[in-house]
């Protein structure tokens, strides 16, 4: 994996196939490739940045196939980076997922020369037998993907052949319908300065490209894939005059709420309209839901099930998807599984979701991207509508889940004859305002950029919470050591006493959440402890309440419940300001990629 972009029409192709992968730079990757493809095939790949390689100056294909590579088969070489080719050198292909039975298709191919370490390569000596015997590019390709097991969205040309054919099975691949061309891409972002036309590749799909058509096979016959026209704007995936595209999304927030929740409650009569098929009775009659997540996923649903519980009166569990099975003593019909997944493509949620599916457990997607694996292949779609999300680091999307969680909450309280009106009358007035109380938070930087200045020396650092405040915690301690590269430790602030403790130092400072939703009582207790071990301590604080008694306090719009998910904005500027000053590449953290597509 990482990046996947190609293009055949009218135009030269090298530009675009340049741009293309400067646009996936945000998945992360440590080489980079293009081929460019007529009756000859050149190929320009090497370790480093896109902008390292020794591209020709006077290129006039106008066919070719790019990929950016984070490594999972071999180390990050020139060697193996994609794209991959044949003895011959005519054929080229790029590859993003896990070809699972490599190594028995390497031995059978052993009269082949090989020149990377990689599982994809195995794929373009394939093709070069099947030409053996075909004129048919798209026919050798199928056949190939008949003899090879496991996950992939492939790219493949030739030299001599008109065309990229390109594959998919349990990995994203988006096709964009231009006006001077086709092109294919692991998503959107790419695609949108020439296009927002595009249809989503399904797994076990086999597509040909021309410069003016994409025609789709399944199972051997021909089949249609709606064209969908996508909404952003082509600047939505720039950084609009931010140095990074991570402050450009933490300062998005505000916006990215309102999408959330636009149409889609009632606060004066503390309802919502999910547009969802889950009837009343089914709902009433669980007896649980499973969220199922990672990363920053798995935080949202930490403080969804909070949420759930509190609302719905019903049992929630939380699982990180790498680790879920279906347990022993559930009934399919009585048991909801919420996949939760900002791509809609992480493999880890989507392994998950199938194994639920399989027993008959229904299943829930809460996604960012319309289209993807998960909206498609689950029984009910819910998308958080936050728009595009560039930087590696989650920010908008984590508070664009919390929030549609909430709804959601809304939504089954109310089909299980659990809702409390004036409860839920509240939190929708609540959800209402929070773009507001969000922006409070962006309007207080400057104060945070000072606080970041003066501690990023640290340590360590540790975020303390309880309740909602625990995933919030858990939550600023992943973005902190994701782009800063510093040792960040999140957790229940009642654990301090049962360990961590012993770590605490005039050098570790801690960021406490002692806000409505998180028991602030008890969590000052908490603060009091590293106090008195000499930490400094950044305490988040509900406006109520005030913040005099703090060394470092922040207020917090009142907001009950979901006063912690506006405290999560201080740690996201937190962390973003800390990795600054040390001068990381904060967009491309190291050996970090966005979309996670491989178990």
């Amino acid at each position: 994996m990482c990046g996947i972009i190609g293009y055949i029409g009218e135009a030269v192709a090298q530009p675009r196939l340049v741009s293309g992968l400067q646009n996936l730079e945000y998945r992360g990757y440590d080489s980079a490739g293009i081929a460019l493809v007529d009756d000859d095939l050149a190929v320009f790949k090497r370790t480093g940045l896109i902008g390292d390689l020794a591209l020709p100056e006077d290129s006039d294909q106008t066919c070719g196939i790019g990929h950016t590579r984070w490594s999972t088969h071999g180390k990050p070489t020139d060697a193996n980076a994609h794209p991959h080719t044949d003895c011959s050198g005519r054929v080229a292909v790029v590859h993003n997922g896990i070809i699972g039975n490599y190594d028995d298709l390497r031995t059978e191919l052993s009269e082949h020369t090989f020149r990377s370490e990689t599982d994809t390569e195995v794929v373009a000596h394939l093709v070069e037998e099947q030409l053996a015997t075909t004129d048919d590019l798209r026919a050798a390709v199928a056949a190939v993907l008949d003899r090879i097991e496991g996950s992939y969205a492939l790219g493949v040309v030739a030299a001599g052949y008109d065309g990229i054919v390109a594959a998919r099975q349990n990995s994203p691949l988006v096709v964009g319908h231009g006006g001077d061309g086709t092109f294919i891409a692991s998503d959107v972002t790419p695609l949108l300065e020439h296009t927002r036309e595009v249809s989503y590749l399904e797994d076990g799909d086999v597509a040909l490209l021309t410069g003016t058509e994409v025609t789709v096979w399944n199972d051997g016959a021909v089949v249609e894939r709606p064209t969908q026209t996508i909404q952003w704007d082509a600047d939505a995936a720039e950084k609009g005059g931010y140095a990074h595209y991570m402050l450009k999304e933490i300062h998005e927030q505000p916006q990215a709420l309102r999408q959330a929740i636009a149409g889609r409650l009632d606060p004066v009569e503390g309802s919502v309209d999910l547009d969802l098929s889950l009837s009343p009775a089914f709902l009433s009659g669980l007896d649980e839901i499973q969220l199922v997540a990672c990363g920053t996923s798995y935080h949202a649903c930490l403080y969804g099930k909070q949420l759930l519980e509190l609302l719905a009166d019903v049992r929630v569990t939380v699982e990180v998807a790498s680790e879920y099975t279906v347990g022993r003593g559930r009934t399919p019909g009585r048991t909801l599984v919420v996949g939760v997944s900002q791509s809609g493509e992480t493999a880890d949620t989507l392994r998950a979701l199938r194994m639920a599916d399989r027993t008959g457990i229904r299943t829930l997607g809460v996604t960012n991207t319309v289209g993807s694996t998960i909206a498609r292949e689950c029984d009910d779609a819910l998308y958080i509508q936050a728009g595009p999300e560039i930087g590696v680091a989650a920010t908008k999307t984590f508070a664009s889940q919390v929030v549609t969680l909430a709804l959601l909450s809304v939504a089954v309280a109310d089909a299980r004859g659990e809702l409390d009106p004036s409860q839920a009358r509240t939190l929708l007035e609540h959800v209402e305002a929070l773009p507001g109380a969000v922006q409070q938070v962006l309007d207080r930087e400057s104060a945070v950029i000072e606080l970041a200045e003066a501690y990023a020396g640290g340590d360590a650092f540790f975020f303390i919470g309880r309740r909602m405040g625990c995933p919030v915690a858990l939550e600023g301690a992943l973005k902190l050591k994701e782009i800063s590269y510093d040792h960040a430790e999140g957790f229940p602030a009642g654990e301090l006493k049962h360990g961590p403790l012993a770590l605490v130092t005039e050098g570790t400072p801690v960021l406490a959440v002692v806000t409505d939703g998180a028991r602030p009582e008890e969590t000052h207790n908490n603060v009091k402890e590293v106090q008195s071990r000499g930490a400094p301590v950044i305490a988040l604080v509900s406006e109520a309440a005030g913040v005099e008694e703090f060394e470092v306090g922040f207020p917090v719009p009142a907001l009950g419940v979901l006063e912690p998910l506006v405290a999560n904005v201080y740690l996201q500027l937190f962390a973003y300001h800390v990795a600054n000053v040390k001068e990381r590449p904060i967009d491309k953290p190291r050996n970090l990629a966005k979309s996670v597509t491989v178990e």
